[in-house]
This record gives structure tokens, sequence and C-alpha cells, in this order.
């Protein structure tokens, strides 16, 4: 047992350094990302309708619930922002084309219009011309000719009993200048919901402008976008949820320290992992709250070890099923295939939690996405698969050997992971109709669950494992392998006896016949009944 525990030990310094190198050459690759930030580097805009947009961002924000803002303030970094929503602008600047601004009279004062739209997604059928029954976004002669919007502007629906409206910040060019920059404005929100910002100008002689800079999101209590708030919350539960096993495990492993077997030190490495996971997302939401900057370092910590939890949660659902420790020694030949399935997941995984976590906010396109999660979607089948084939197998080893005991935890174990698999399979389904049903991000507030339900679920399954698989006297008849003989009484009976049962006369008999079948021959002769060797000797 000391044996194998150093050569644990060895193998997980090993896999240690391996993961030290591969963060250390991930943080040299990977820029500092900014995530309630959205940052335009030189973006263009798209033509739709008769009008040219682009795409600012969107998030989730809360009302504010402190002392309002002037809606054009220059506010300082360094300004007491607790209580406040808005969204800030900052250093937005747009470059028309040489072409464009030669086109225009160098005396005149406003040559181009920009246009900065927010709107709360409920409010989406304000922007354009719907309500005048018109499916152009930008107003025309002809409908300014009724006074229901200027020409030039994009249409926007004024009410005047309703100020929390889309608003608009306009920003002109001047003379032939090809640069127009936006003055610095705080916009603060007094009403939560979903909020879209598009910059969008009306006049073709501007097609070809570029947009650089950046905006500023904000909610009342932090820089968290409303969505991803809760989740903050939820980790914090979790840890503290993580620690309670881990200091009841520890307890228990200690108390059974000779008893143990070496399944258990793999389990108690998932439990330390799932511990040091659940804290780094904590402090990485809370530190991105307080300073409204992802912290890259954490970031990649809190990534690369959910990336490992999940991979060897996984890997210990799998070896469980094979019936390592219990019906087989070791792996044997199939050790190399559950490493490279091993390897193959935690770098999918890892990929798809990089790329999800150090982007902006809103910057995670649809293509992206599903190239990124279908290897990890595919692997996770040859898991499950793979998982439900070997415990067959597993079961039915045990019914030819007719070991009960291990059959009857087998059998629990089974269930158990059959209705985990049900219940995925059902809240997958209610996810994607969460997502058709929910493109514009209008049910935000009930978005969190779907991430938290996974973390959940996974710390349910290691509770499941921990209790099935818990330390205890006489682990050996009951989990660890042994060579069967054909009669496996004597495991159940130790199992049972060590559980504090009474057990049958006749069951105890045969545990004692049993015993006495190891002494040889020449023994057997030597000890045996009086009544035998009166019979030799007559012989």
């Amino acid at each position: 047992m000391r044996r194998e525990f150093f050569n644990l030990v060895a193998f997980s310094n090993g896999y240690v350094q391996i993961i030290f190198a591969l963060l250390i050459l991930s943080c040299s690759s990977i820029p500092q990302v900014l995530s309630s930030i959205h940052q335009y580097q030189n973006e263009s805009f798209i033509h739709r309708s008769n009008s040219f947009f682009f795409h600012g961002g969107n998030e989730a924000l809360y009302a504010s619930n402190a002392h309002p803002l002037s809606s054009n303030s220059t506010d300082s970094a360094h300004q007491l922002l607790d209580g406040i929503s808005f969204i800030r602008f900052e250093s937005i600047t747009f470059r028309r084309t040489k072409e464009s601004a030669e086109q225009k009279n160098e005396m005149q004062q406003k040559t181009g219009l920009i246009e900065a739209i927010i709107v709360e997604v409920k409010d989406r059928t304000k922007i354009g011309g719907a309500f005048l029954n018109s499916d152009l976004i930008c107003c025309t002669q002809k409908l300014a000719s009724n006074g229901s919007c200027k020409v030039g502007e994009v249409i926007i629906k004024q009410d005047s009993d309703y100020p929390n409206g889309p608003r608009r910040i306009q920003t002109f060019f001047e003379g032939i200048s090809e640069e127009a920059k936006m003055e610095p404005t705080t916009i603060e929100l007094n009403k939560t919901g979903m909020y879209y910002l598009y910059f969008m100008f009306c006049d073709p002689q501007l097609r070809g402008t570029l947009i650089s800079g950046r905006t500023v999101w904000r909610n009342p209590d932090g820089y968290l976008p409303g969505k991803m708030a809760p989740m903050m919350t939820f980790f914090g539960y979790m840890s503290f949820s993580y620690l309670i096993l881990g200091l009841v495990w520890f307890l228990w492993f200690v108390r059974y320290w000779k008893d143990v077997m070496q399944l258990h030190y793999h389990i108690t490495g998932v439990i330390g992992l799932g511990m040091c996971e659940m804290a780094l997302w904590y402090f990485e939401y809370s530190n991105f709250n307080s300073s409204g900057n992802r912290p890259m370092g954490i970031t990649i910590w809190a990534v690369t070890f959910s990336a490992i939890k999940k991979t060897v949660s996984r890997l210990l659902l799998l070896v469980v099923s094979m019936g390592y420790g219990v019906v087989r020694p070791t792996l044997g030949g199939i050790t190399t295939r559950v490493i490279l399935l091993g390897v193959l997941y935690f770098l999918a995984s890892e990929a798809l939690e990089l790329v999800e976590h150090l982007g902006n906010v809103n910057d995670f396109s649809g293509k992206t996405r599903f190239f990124l999660v279908l290897p990890v979607a595919v692997l996770d089948a040859c898991f499950i698969l793979w998982i439900f084939s070997s415990l067959s197998k597993t079961l039915e080893k045990l019914q030819v050997r007719k070991s009960m005991a291990k059959l009857e935890l087998y059998r629990k174990f089974t269930n158990c992971l059959a209705v985990t698999v049900l219940v995925s399979i059902v809240w997958i389904g209610y996810e994607l109709y969460f997502n058709a049903a929910d493109p514009l991000s209008e049910l935000w507030r009930r978005a969190w669950i779907i991430p938290a339900f996974w973390v959940l679920l996974s710390f349910v399954l290691l509770l499941i494992v921990c209790v099935l698989w818990a330390p205890s006297h006489n682990p050996l008849a009951r989990f660890a392998y042994s060579e069967d003989t054909g009669d496996d009484v004597d495991e159940d009976v130790v199992a049972l006896t060590g559980a504090g049962i009474k057990v049958a006369p006749d069951l105890t008999n045969k545990l004692e016949r049993k015993e006495r079948k190891a002494p040889s021959a020449s023994d057997h002769t030597v000890f045996s009944h009086g009544g035998d060797l009166e019979e030799d000797k007559r012989e």
C-alpha cells in the first residue's frame, strides 16, 4: 500500500509539472482580456435596409438604486460608482474613408452623422419604422414630412410618458475631417433589462467607416453582467459544500486509514480538485465584479482546474465501472486507451473553457461555439457508452462469481448512474428549448441555472461515489479484488460481520469449514479426529 501511494504521488507530481508548463505557455500567448469592457478595434459597419449598423454589445443590467448621474457626465474612473448602473463610452473614434471626406465641404460644420442607440430588448419595436407601417430604419423625406422623424437619423419612437425608452447619442464629422471622436459619455440606466447597443448611420457616403474604442458596462453591485452575477453566490455555496464533503471524507479516511484502497486516493484527489475549482471560480468572479477586469491568471487556473476535475471525474467513473480494484486488480491492456481518452477530453474541454471565459462578454460566435462544443459532446458520449458497457460486463462477472455484496454495490451504482444520465438528457432537452425560445436573452434572470445545474450534478455524482465506496473495516471483503474460488460466502459473511449484523449459524459453520480448508493434506492427517487415527492404525 505504501509503495502504491508513493507511486501515485510521483505520478501526480509529474502531471502537475506538465500542467504548470501548459499554463505558462497559455499565459504567454493569450493577451489580457477585459470582460465587461467591450473593445472595438477598427470594426466595420453592416448594411441593413437603408441603414448601416455595428453591434456594440449587450448585457443584462439592473436599474440604479442610488443618486443619479448626469446623462452626459464625464466621470472619472475613481468616481463613487456603488449603486449606479450605467454604460460608459470611452475613446470612441469613427474613421471614414478619404474618398468620403473629400466629397464634403470644408466650410460645413456637420458633414456626417453617426448615432449610438441604447435600447432595452423589450423596446426593440420602437427602433425603425415598424410603428409607422414601414420597414425602413432611417428616416426619409416622406416620413419626415409627417413630423415623425428627421431626415438622416434613425427612426425612434419617443414617448414622453416613458423616458426610459431607447436613447441616442449623436456624433458628427466636421468639414473634410476623416475622424470624429465621441465625447466621453456615461448613460445611467434606471430600468432593469437586457440592453443592446448599436452604432448606426444613414448616410450612404459614410460606407466603409470604421469604429475603435471601448464601452464599459456596470451593474449597481459591480461589473458582473446580470446573468452572471448569481453564479458568484452559487460558487460560494459550492465551495462551502465541497469543504464540508472534504472534511467528512478526511475524517472517515483517517478513521479507517489502515483499510483504505488505492481507489480511495483517487476519490480524495477528485474532492481536492473540486474544492480548488470552486474556490478559484468564486475568487475569479469576485475579482471581476469589483474591478471590471477579468483576472487572467486566476481565470486560467480556474479554467484548467475545471478541465482537470471534469476529466478526472469521468475517468474515476469509468475505472469504477470497469471494476478496478474489485473484479480486476489492474486495467491491463486498456490503460493506454483510458489515458488517451482522458487526454483528448482534457484538451477539448480546456480549449472550450478558455475561449468562453477569456473572451469579451457576448463575443463568442455561434460557429466558434459549435466547433468547440462538438468535440466535448462526442467525447462525453464516448465516456457514457464505455461506462455502461463496462458496468454491464462487471455485473455479469459478479453474477457468475456469485459475489453478492459486490453485486449489490454495483447494482446501486448502476441505478444511480442511469438516473443521472436520464436527468441529464432531460436537462439537455430543456437547455435546447430554452436557447431556441430565447434568442434575445429576454429570460436572462434564469440563464445562470443552466451552467449551475451541471456543476451541481457533478457534485451529486461525487457524493454518491463517496457514500457507496466509503472507507470502512474489512474493505477487502466488501470491495477489493480477490481470487474467487467459486464459493463466495466468506466475502459476504465478513462484510456483514464488519457491519455489525448478526450472522446465521449455518453461515458461520460454512465460514469455519472454509477456514479449515487452508491446512495441507499432511497437516490434516496429523490434526484429524482421533477416530480416524485409530482407523489408520487398524489398517
